[in-house]
């Protein structure tokens, strides 16, 4: 969470991407969400959202077997 709250900060402070992004790998090192995951909260902030949780994941459909999508192994057996 801590990590999401400095981009928001630095987009106040009129910061550009590259800039934040150096900050926080200077302050993080290895620790540094990824420079996509930067980005994405960086360009939220910038947009104007000011929440700071991840929004709520979509409910996923479940899949089905159809032609398209047959397993190899299915198709492996009926070769043989």
């Amino acid at each position: 969470m801590e990590q999401r709250i400095n981009p928001k900060f630095l987009v106040k402070l009129g910061k550009t991407f590259t800039e934040a992004y150096a900050m926080l790998k200077e302050v993080y090192g290895n620790e540094c969400l990824s420079r996509a995951e930067v980005f994405e909260w960086f360009k939220r902030f910038k947009e104007g959202c000011e929440m700071t949780e991840d929004d709520p994941l979509p409910e996923r459909s479940s899949s089905s077997k159809t032609a398209e999508c047959t397993p190899l192994g299915d198709l492996y057996s009926r070769a043989v």
